[in-house]
C-alpha cells in the first residue's frame, strides 16, 4: 500500500510540474501539494 501511495504522490509532483509549465498555474499547485502529501506518508510510517 505505502508503494502505491509513493507511486501515486510521484505521479501527481510530476504531472503538476508539467501543468505549471503549460501555463495551468492553479492546477500544477494543487497536484504538487497533494502528491507532496500522499508520497511522504510511505517514508515516515504514516
Amino acid at each position: 500500500m505505502g508503494i502505491l501511495l509513493t507511486v501515486l504522490g510521484i505521479v501527481l509532483i510530476v504531472s503538476g510540474v508539467l501543468g505549471v509549465l503549460r501555463g495551468q498555474l492553479l492546477w500544477g499547485i494543487i497536484a504538487i501539494v497533494v502528491g507532496l502529501f500522499v508520497a511522504p506518508g510511505y517514508f515516515y510510517g504514516i
